[in-house]
This record gives structure tokens, C-alpha cells and sequence, in this order.
């Protein structure tokens, strides 16, 4: 009967009455009635039960034992085995914690949203320490839309970003990359170096537009051109930017002083 199977989906998961009730949006009392048989779940309700525990409606509601696979581990001691069904689902959380949180969430799926919350997380959408997913945050995040401290995507948010889209309080680099330093096709910061470089300070690129803009096309109050095979001087650079900006950084400026 469904009432038996959700109770023990619900035990092989190792979640309380009230766990559930939370990530299907319900009170614990709802979940109370389902699992004594008292009521059923709405058919929303029901979706949300199959997404979250990697069943079909056909096994929630009819027990078709055809929607189940093997189990792909062994268990070890504190580990819990997770059946993988037919839509391509896995979800893994260690037993040992760290600040409250799973030293290790892996929670990715086919089909749906499946959220992943630990030190190490991995899945469609993951918040941890470090974090792995489509959509990630953390204090380390790689995935499509990356927040963190050290972001890494398509569209990359952090003190440092890499990405197709960068964006950085401190170093961003990518196609377009806007930060305190920006390096990257199109780059926009303090300072700057791509191919079309805009900067407050010292920009470097093909096309350079700052304060002090070296390379091809330059415009600014300091400019060092290379036209028709001319070559810069390191030295003159170096004495430039010294001259207005004495507080660079020394990998900045060695960087800028190798064009």
C-alpha cells in the first residue's frame, strides 16, 4: 500500500516525518496521516515525493517493483545503500559531519532539481565548502553559475572568477571579464589586459584605453604603441607606471612591463 512504501522510503533514506514534510512543503502532521493512511497526498505532492526519493508514480502508487535497480555499492559501516531507479537518480551523504553539515552530499539526477548541501557538495544545485553543480556556492564553486570565494563556470561570481562571463571583487578572467583585475577578451577592471582592455589605471591589450594603455590601438595619458613592427621598452613602461602608480603590485607590474 503507498502509506507501507513511503514509510519505508522514508526509513531507507534515514529522514524524520518532519525532514520530509520540509522538502515536499508540507506540515509533519501531513506526512503523519500519509504514512498512517488517513489521507493521501495531491498529486503535487505526490511528484515532489517521487522526484525526491528517485521513484515513479507507478511505484509509489502501484508497488511496480520494475522501477527499481540494484544498488551500485555495497554499504560500509555509517554509509547507506541508494537504489538507483530507472529516471537515472543517485544520492549519497556520508554519516560523518563537519559544522552540522555531511563531510560529503552527492545528490544529481536526470530529471527535476536535486540539491546537494555539504562540505563537498555535488549536484544539480550545490551549496558547500566546495561545491560542484549546474547551479554552485561555496567558499570553492565550479558549475554553469559559479559563486564563491574561487568561482569557476559559464558565469563565474567570486573574489577570483573564471569563466565565460567573469566577474571578480579581486581577479576575473574569461570571454568578458570585469573585476580589480581583469584579463580576457573583453576585460574592464583597475587594471586590465585582453584583447579590447578598458582600465582606470594601466590597460594592455590589442586595443588599450586607460590611464596608461599599452599595445596595437592605445589611448590614454600614457600610451605605448607597437605600429608598423615597433617594438616598447620594458624599461620606459616600468618607469611609467611606477610614476603614477608606486603601490602596483610587483606581479602586476612584471606582468605589464612584458608586453
Amino acid at each position: 500500500m503507498f502509506e507501507e512504501r513511503l514509510y519505508q522510503l522514508r526509513r531507507e533514506r534515514g529522514i524524520s516525518q518532519e525532514e520530509l514534510a520540509n522538502t515536499v512543503g508540507v506540515s509533519r502532521q501531513a506526512v503523519q496521516k500519509w504514512e498512517s493512511g488517513a489521507s493521501q497526498p495531491n498529486m503535487d505532492n505526490l511528484v515532489a515525493i517521487s522526484e525526491y526519493f528517485g521513484v515513479t508514480l507507478d511505484y509509489l502508487l502501484k508497488g511496480d517493483e520494475a522501477n527499481w535497480a540494484e544498488p551500485e555499492f555495497q554499504p560500509e559501516m555509517g554509509e547507506q545503500a541508494v537504489y538507483l531507479p530507472l529516471n537515472l537518480r543517485y544520492e549519497y551523504k556520508s554519516s560523518v559531519t563537519l559544522f552540522g553539515l555531511p563531510l560529503v552530499h552527492i545528490n544529481v539526477g536526470r530529471f527535476g532539481l536535486h540539491r546537494a548541501k555539504g562540505i563537498l557538495a555535488i549536484g544539480n544545485v550545490a551549496t558547500g565548502l566546495i561545491s560542484i553543480g549546474l547551479l554552485s556556492a561555496g567558499l570553492i564553486s565550479f558549475g554553469c553559475l559559479s559563486l564563491g570565494l574561487l568561482a569557476v563556470g559559464a558565469l563565474a561570481l567570486g573574489v577570483a572568477a573564471f569563466g565565460g562571463v567573469a566577474l571578480g571583487a579581486g581577479i576575473a578572467a574569461g570571454g568578458l571579464a570585469v573585476g580589480w583585475v581583469a584579463m580576457g577578451g573583453l576585460a574592464k577592471g583597475i587594471y586590465a589586459v585582453g584583447g579590447l582592455a578598458f582600465a582606470d589605471k594601466v590597460a594592455a591589450g590589442g586595443a588599450a584605453f586607460g590611464h596608461i594603455a599599452i599595445g596595437d590601438t592605445v589611448q590614454g595619458a600614457v600610451t605605448f604603441s607597437i605600429q608598423d613592427g615597433g617594438t616598447l621598452s620594458s624599461a620606459a613602461i616600468r618607469s611609467a607606471i611606477l610614476r603614477d602608480f608606486p603601490t602596483i603590485p610587483d606581479w602586476l607590474l612584471a606582468l605589464f612591463t612584458a608586453f
